[in-house]
This record gives structure tokens, sequence and C-alpha cells, in this order.
């Protein structure tokens, strides 16, 4: 079972390892440290878009390393990279246990157009559901009929109910009557799927804000989780908007959607450090068992493992 669970990391995150991280293991060889190690070294976190800050402070860490503990051999970095990059990571609470600290337990996904949040939405559904929670859905993004239909189709699909609202209404009012709606029925779990929206937007940012009251007044506490999808293909464009989002409706939990098909991993390491936020999931296929719980250092050896 190990096994096969490593093996879903080890595929989902190919093309990161192969594109940029494979080229690691020319670099740890038998030889000697120099500043063309610390060169190449840097190239390959840029180029997985680990970001310019992280990437210099990873260098840094590394070369205190190699001071401290006397490093001479490029292979003596292999462990202290992999200490580096976990320390770098958090290890996510178990949502299935987060999401029965309170009932109904509500979750707002938010994120910008095309991160993948409705689908990502629906595999949470599918997977709470098989865990034998009562799970509503709620399509929340008003400014896309094709949103609506999507959700409601996966509802139907999932036999989850879904409450929605209509092409160009409150977005906000649909938010509130998911969660009573979730209160009367006794439901475990409510999945409120937002808009999609440019962070520069400031109108709909707004708007986001209102939901995220409009929650609370519905069900006090609520939400109760607010998790931004992030489309790994995008690599440090994600962080911006995380950053955005984070400061307008106290984001507190990360998915990372599309890794399978993005060689930009390396964007993982900023987001603990520059947004202080966990990666709750990762999307490592299209499959919904293939939404995975975040674990660092299945994460960590899937990118960095030679063959």
């Amino acid at each position: 079972m190990a096994g096969n669970f490593f093996s879903k990391w080890l595929k989902g995150l190919d093309k990161t390892r192969k594109v940029t991280f494979s080229r690691l293991a020319s670099i740890f060889g038998t030889n000697e440290i120099t500043p063309d190690t610390w060169d190449e070294m840097e190239e390959i976190f840029l180029q997985a878009d680990a970001g310019v800050e992280t990437t210099e402070s990873i260098m840094n860490n590394l070369k205190k390393a190699t001071e401290t503990e006397g490093y001479y051999k490029t292979s003596d970095l292999t462990n202290a990279l992999r200490n580096e990059l976990r320390s770098r990571l958090q290890t996510p609470e178990d949502p299935m246990k987060l999401i029965s600290t309170a009932k109904p337990f509500v979750i707002l996904m938010v994120g910008v157009n095309g991160s993948g949040k409705t689908t990502t939405a629906a595999k949470l559904a599918k997977q709470y559901k098989d865990a034998g929670k009562k799970v509503m859905l709620a399509a929340a993004d008003t400014f896309r009929a094709a949103a609506i239909d999507q959700l409601q189709e996966w509802g139907n699909r999932l036999d989850v109910p879904v409450i929605a609202g209509v092409e160009g209404g409150d977005s906000a009012a649909v938010a509130y009557d998911a969660t009573t709606a979730a209160v009367a029925r006794g439901m475990d779990v409510v999945i409120i799927d937002t808009a999609g929206r440019l962070q520069s937007r400031y109108n709909l940012m707004e708007e986001l804000k209102k939901v995220y009251r409009v929650t609370g007044k519905a069900l006090p506490g609520a939400p109760h989780a607010v998790w931004i999808v992030l489309d790994a293909t995008t690599g440090q464009n994600a962080m911006s908007q995380a950053k955005a989002f984070k400061e307008a409706v106290k984001v507190d939990g990360v998915i990372l959607s599309k890794l399978d098909t993005s060689a930009k991993g390396g964007m993982a390491f900023c987001i603990a450090g520059e947004l202080g936020l966990p990666i709750i999931y990762a999307g490592l296929g299209e499959k919904p068992e293939d939404l995975m719980v975040f674990d660092p250092d299945n994460f960590i050896e899937g990118i960095l493992k030679t063959e």
C-alpha cells in the first residue's frame, strides 16, 4: 500500500523531476564543491519556479551548512539539501480530522479562473462522501452559468445535494442559503465554490469578502476553512494571487492543482515561507483519488528521486 501511495507521487511529479530536478544528479557526484556548483543549483531552483527570494535563502543555508560541517564534495550536499527543503514544507493537519471539528464544517473555495477550483470542490465532495460524511455543494459562482451547470452535474453524479444560484445572481445569498440548509439537513460538510476572480479586480474581491461575512452570519464560526486553489503550472504567478486572496478573506490553506502537468513544482517551497500557509492537498492527476493530502516527505522524494 505504501509503495502504491508513493508511486502516485512519483508519477504525479514526473514532469517537475525530469525537466528540472533530475539535473541535480549530475551535480551530486564525487566532484569538489565549487562556485559553479552553487550557480548550477541556483539555476535549477529558479527554473523550477521556486522564486528568487526562496532560492537565495536555500543557497545561503546550504553554503552555511557546508562551512559548518566542512563539506567539500558535492555528494555531501544530498542530505543537507533534503533537510533544507523539508524545513520549508509544513505537514498539514489531517483534513478528515479537521472536518470533524464542526458540524457542518464549512469550506470556502477561492482562486482565480482556470485554477481547477470547481473540479477540486467536486473531488473533495467525493472523498468526504466516501469517508461516510454527509456532504453538500454550493454553486456560488454566479458569474458563469457553466460553473453552476458543472457543479450540478457533479452533484448528480455523486448523489450529493447542490444549492445553486442563477447566473448574475447574488453569490453571497447562495452561500448563506447553502449554509443554513446544511445546518437544517444535518450535513457534515458544505463546500462553497466561489467565482474565479482576478486578484486585481477590486469589486470582485469585495464581493468575496461579503460571501465570507454572510457565511458567518448564517453559522457563527463559519467558514471554518478557506482554501485557495493554485494552479501549479502558473508557478510564481500564483504566489501574488495567493497574497491578495489571503489579505481579503483569511485564507488558511492551499490546494496545489495540476502538479502532474507542471514542471514548476518548486513553487511549493515558497508557499509556507512567503505565505505562511500549509499545502492541504496536491492534485496529482485527473481522478478524484489523485487529489491527495499533501505529504512533504513524499513530495521531496518525488522530485529528487533518481532513476
